[in-house]
């Protein structure tokens, strides 16, 4: 498992412990790997998800950083969203 993505698990865990995200998100960051978000928290895994949200790793470590808004990295193109942008928006709230 790379750093980037070990990282970002301890990370989004704590972020999630709290949120009540009740739905099913990843996070395909490109050349690292997955991490898929749930009820029982983040872990790296490729399993199927209600919304799927690709990014380079600069992305990703500046979303999960609190220096770029989801919702701007999106408009940008920087950001790919594939599936339910409910459940994006949601999981949007909880990492800002």
């Amino acid at each position: 498992m790379s750093d980037i993505l070990s990282q970002a698990v301890t990370e989004l865990n704590s972020k999630l412990e709290t949120a009540g995200f009740d739905s099913t998100a990843k996070f395909d960051i490109e050349g690292e790997g997955s991490i898929v978000m749930d009820g029982e928290g983040a872990r790296v895994s490729d399993d199927p998800a209600d919304v799927t949200m690709s990014a380079d790793a600069d992305t990703f470590r500046s979303i999960l950083d609190g220096d770029l808004n989801p919702t701007a990295a999106f408009m940008s193109g920087k950001l790919s969203v594939d599936g339910d942008m409910g459940v994006a928006m949601k999981l949007a709230s909880v990492l800002a």
